[in-house]
């Protein structure tokens, strides 16, 4: 039986037992859960707030049953792990495959995944700042290498670029050698962009594909679209000839496009791909280097803000709102 079993059968968590509004988030005390052979249990210390748990609170996710602890990604440390995958007291990160919505999330002091979900890894950062790092980092990693298959030299635009992961995609296209455009629609953000490393901040008033021919004319190699359907045609017309442009976010909720007719909605030579990726799409050397950088000043990640689990709610709303530039963490002890 391990120490954190031994001294904490019940834990504190946020279930939803249907969709609510952000002030209606709550702690409340629950068992503490066991894990099964292939999974572990972790000592959960701080995780990061994202989008799906919006969907997922505002009722407009899908294949998610109530009642459910949210969270689609933790770190902390294992727990326990009955048949040995990792030891107990080692670091790891948790993230994506099902959590939090085929089974319960990283929103608790204890959660417990498959050692499929797991990354290792090794770092003297603070808790609340590598709880900030696995989903974003796996997100805008997996949209620039599989769906846009980057290479130093080239230009990307990111629509949505205060966003956590457009603010971490900016930050790994220039570690990788891009030149870098990224959007935001307030203008008191366009600094903000400068100073984490973006060469061309745009203030999208939704004619970025003009703003950024007027720079480059010829259009840009890669975009990366987070905010959603809504602006896709224009960040396509912003995309040079034999470009690709990759749908990933839906900042917007807009993620379906009524009456699809590709020879009208695609331009001349642009392709369209998409990124919806899993854990192992960000190998365990990729997220470690990431850290590393992160760790030595060399990679600029954004953390708006740090709450405690009760702030939870409040969370919730400043991600709800729109108000956050980079990612919401939660401390959890």
């Amino acid at each position: 039986m391990s120490e954190g079993k031994m001294f904490a059968m019940d834990m504190r968590a946020i279930v939803l037992d249907h969709p609510v509004e952000p002030e209606e988030l709550r702690v409340r005390r629950v068992p503490v859960p066991e894990p099964d052979p292939g999974w572990v249990r972790i000592k959960v210390e701080a995780f990061g707030l994202n989008r799906s748990e919006y969907h997922l609170r505002a009722g407009l996710a899908t294949g998610a049953t109530f009642p459910i602890i949210p969270g689609i990604e933790a770190v902390g440390t294992v727990d326990s792990a009955p048949t040995g995958e990792y030891h107990p007291g080692q670091q790891v990160a948790a993230m994506m495959g099902g959590m939090g919505r085929q089974y319960d999330g990283g929103y608790a002091e204890y959660v417990v995944v498959p050692a499929s979900s797991i990354v290792p890894v090794r770092t003297d950062l603070e808790w609340s700042t590598l709880g900030a790092l696995p989903e974003m980092l796996q997100t805008a990693h997996g949209s620039l290498f599989t769906g846009l298959a980057i290479e130093p030299g080239q230009s990307v635009l990111i629509r949505g670029g205060t966003s956590s992961v457009g603010v971490a995609a900016a930050a790994i296209a220039k570690e990788h050698g891009l030149t870098v455009f990224s959007t935001t629609r307030n203008p008191d953000r366009v600094e903000v962009l400068r100073e984490h490393g973006v060469d061309h901040p745009i203030v999208d008033d939704g004619n970025v594909s003009a703003k950024v021919r007027e720079i480059q004319p010829k259009g840009v190699h890669a975009a990366l679209e987070l905010v959603g359907t809504n602006v896709l045609p224009d960040t396509l017309k912003a995309v040079a000839v034999h470009g690709t442009a990759c749908f990933t976010g839906m900042l917007s909720d807009n993620w379906t496009i009524p009456d699809f007719y590709p020879m009208d909605y695609l331009p001349n030579g642009v392709r369209l791909t998409a990124y919806s990726g899993e854990s192992n799409d960000l190998p365990a050397e990729a997220f470690q280097r990431y850290v590393d950088l992160v760790a030595a000043g060399k990679l600029p990640i954004r953390i708006d803000r740090v709450f405690t689990m009760d702030e939870i709610g409040e969370a919730h709303r400043i991600m709800a709102d729109g108000k956050a530039v980079g990612k919401l963490v939660v401390r959890v002890n």
